[in-house]
């Protein structure tokens, strides 16, 4: 039985942070109280003096792009990058090449991810135009969601047929995740831009191609469709001001029917660095204006979006550097996320317990996520500890990412993950991820 006891954290749980000890065997936390002494010689004891432990992040959106895309990243890859981001659980989208779109398709990501995976697993089922008998055999307890593209993204699977919408929302026995943008409103604006650019046109224009109106008309469409159907919906990666209308502030999240989510590079970027980033900012749906960027961090802290994530979408660099029309939308997120939101502390934009909330426990009670995300006697035992005065810089020597480029290469951060664990486990230190893989798939209380 490994034992493991971290000693002089100071623990950041449940809306406050505490100096404290936490008390591991195995893959569990088995005591966390103000002292605790090591009561047999085989314990491990890691002094964490001056730091702060966290429980694992639980990534509600990724894409490791297997099978079919491996060349931009894969589960082995991306889950590596992620334990070094201090994210120890991942659920993955269905856009890979073939779709998950079949329950045969969808067992094949389960059965690779538990050989392959640093962190814990588990998938979303994509619906499509013609796959609804596939959707109502997916099981609540061991799948997090279904996803829809309501506007087309990379591996184009635009559900477009409203009837089918309609039954979808009916009959899914999981959360309906969306992507919402309008896909008649976009392929209009891009016809307008592409007339007077061709191909070859200039970045600052996506959020106009793929503008606030695209965003606001599919994103109310989806929650008029909930609301009609009863489905339980969550949007992903708002964008701008004006969707932020469509959701509710005052319920607890697990009263909620309709929620959001924000992603990292939507909270950090906005429309005045396409100048300096170019195509490496390019994503779907657009980085908005500085208002929407504000108003998006707001909606954080006042309850209106209820979980931060990082949509991490890679492609390599050269696929990245195509003229407009050709260079793919999306890019490497996972190492750099937590960081990234730990400066917004540092700002004093936000507070510990407030990231916690969002990337912790929120996931947690949103997919129904047994024994995880939060650091609690009788939970899993996924942790990170964060020295918040270890300052480092993002270059292309420490980005784990399969396509070995970040949007932050040269942002200085103020804060570094030192340790995460796994189900128990070491499996990142200072910069190195240990050759440790003890991954288990997420189950979920439904």
């Amino acid at each position: 039985m490994k034992k493991i006891l971290i000693k002089n954290a100071k623990i950041v749980n449940e809306g406050k942070v505490v100096d404290g000890d936490v008390y591991i065997e195995d893959d569990m936390i088995v005591d966390v109280a103000d002292m605790i002494s090591a009561k047999s010689q085989d314990v491990q004891i890691i002094d964490a003096e001056g730091q702060h432990l966290l429980p694992g992040i639980i990534d509600d959106q990724v894409h490791f792009r297997e099978p079919g895309l491996t060349h931009k990243e894969d589960i082995a890859s991306g889950s590596r990058a992620a334990v070094a981001g201090g994210i120890t659980s991942f659920i993955e989208m269905p856009n890979t090449n073939p779709q998950t779109t079949t329950i045969e398709k969808l067992q094949e990501k389960f059965d690779l991810a538990k050989e392959v995976s640093y962190a814990n697993y588990s998938f979303m089922f994509g619906g499509t135009n013609d796959n609804l008998e596939e959707i109502k055999k997916v099981d609540p307890k061991t799948t997090a969601a279904l996803k829809l593209f309501l506007g087309s993204s990379t591996g184009n699977m635009l559900v477009d047929d409203e009837k089918v919408l309609e039954e979808i929302f009916k009959n899914s026995p999981v959360m309906v995740v969306a992507h919402c943008e309008d896909e008649e409103t976009i392929q209009k604006n891009l016809a307008a831009y592409k007339e007077e650019y061709g191909d070859n046109i200039p970045i600052e224009f996506h959020p106009k191609i793929r503008s606030e109106e695209a965003c606001y008309l599919s994103s109310s469409k989806a929650v008029a469709l909930a609301k009609k159907t009863g489905a339980r919906l969550h949007v992903f990666h708002l964008s701008t001001a004006k969707e932020l209308s469509l959701f509710d502030s005052k319920k607890p999240l697990k009263d909620k029917k309709i929620t959001a989510e924000v992603c990292i590079h939507h909270l950090w970027f906005n429309d005045s660095m396409y100048k300096e980033k170019g195509t490496f900012i390019k994503w779907n749906p657009a980085v908005k204006t500085k208002k929407d960027q504000d108003a998006l961090l707001k909606a954080v802290i006042d309850n209106k979006i209820d979980v931060i994530a990082t949509d991490h979408a890679p492609h390599t660099k050269e696929e990245k550097q195509n003229v407009y029309t050709k260079a793919p939308s999306g890019g490497p997120l996972v190492q750099h996320a937590l960081p990234a939101m730990l400066e917004f502390y540092h700002r004093n934009k936000i507070t510990l317990e407030k990231i916690v909330e969002k990337m912790c426990h929120n996931p947690a009670i949103l997919f129904n996520i047994e024994k995880r995300g939060y650091i609690k006697k009788g939970f899993k035992a996924d942790l990170v500890l964060v020295d918040l005065n270890a300052p480092w810089t993002v270059q292309k020597e420490n980005i784990l990412y399969k396509c070995g480029w970040s949007p932050f290469e040269k942002t200085t951060f103020k804060s570094r993950i030192t340790h995460t664990f796994v189900n128990g486990k070491l499996v990142y230190k200072n910069f190195k991820v240990l050759n440790i893989k003890n991954a288990q798939q997420l189950q979920f209380d439904r």
